[in-house]
């Protein structure tokens, strides 16, 4: 059965994969060098790597199910699972373990709606979510760390600790809203008991920490692109895979 979508047809890509042309090709070139495409026991692939590359990232890109996607490439089921489960481990972000002196990062948390209840609670946005905190860098606004997936009702505080993202930003200076309160992170300032207004250097420094913090939900706002991540319906580890994916897919896009 022939495929209606390929990787030699351009004005495939941006659409499915929410990358172009170039970055795509950079995201396959980077597959082959991990031994994607290399012969293996057994039957071969139905897709080259280019088209299979475009499957596993239009899945992440449209969250369509199986049976909706395997048609849109000439392929089963059964094979459409198979390219992503091999595929996918190869695309997940590795985190940053060094940090220069002057690095600036920016950490906040998200919500991803998923339907796995073992993983996920009710959540502010009155569905079940897993919680996720994410640090960028101020500089770049690339994804340089994502904290493993917390039950959507834990607060930023327990999360930024729990999570491992704490652990793996180090003592590297990073900004935060005003739910770290106590954590050691750049903060707002607060009003002190029984002061009226703050003074106009602390409003000074609000604003201007308000206006790089907000990076952070900007980078939420095109992760989010990808609508895996607005209705998850994996299981287990595979929420936390597909945030890691996501978010290296996101620096691939930013880094042209």
């Amino acid at each position: 059965m022939a495929g209606v979508i390929t990787a030699s047809e351009p004005s495939w890509t941006a659409p499915f994969t929410g990358l172009s042309p170039r970055q795509f090709g950079k995201l396959v070139t980077l597959l082959r060098r991990q031994g994607a495409d290399t012969a293996r026991k057994g039957r071969p692939w139905s897709l080259p790597l280019q088209d299979r590359a475009l499957l596993v990232t239009a899945y992440w890109r449209t969250n369509l199910t199986m049976r909706q996607l395997a048609p849109l490439f000439g392929v089963s089921k059964s094979a459409a699972d198979r390219i992503i489960d091999h595929l996918g481990p190869m695309l997940v972000l590795q985190p940053r373990k060094r940090f220069a002196k002057d690095t600036v990062l920016i950490v906040d948390g998200t919500l991803v709606p998923t339907r796995d209840h073992s993983i996920a609670e009710r959540s502010k946005n009155y569905r079940y979510s897993t919680h996720h905190q994410v640090v960028i860098d101020a500089d770049t606004r690339l994804v340089v760390v994502v904290g493993r997936p917390l039950a959507g009702n834990r607060n930023d505080c327990r999360a930024w600790a729990e999570s491992g993202a704490k652990d793996a930003v180090g003592t590297t200076t990073t900004i935060a809203d005003g739910g770290y309160p106590g954590t050691g992170l750049v903060i707002p300032h607060r009003h002190a008991k029984g002061q009226a207004e703050l003074p106009d250097w602390k409003r000074e420094h609000n604003r201007s920490h308000k206006q790089v913090r907000a990076r952070v939900e900007h980078a939420f706002a095109r992760m989010k692109g990808w609508k895996v991540l607005r209705d998850c319906r994996l299981k287990g580890d595979g929420v936390h895979h597909a945030m890691l994916c996501i978010a290296h897919l996101h620096n691939l896009a930013r880094r042209d």
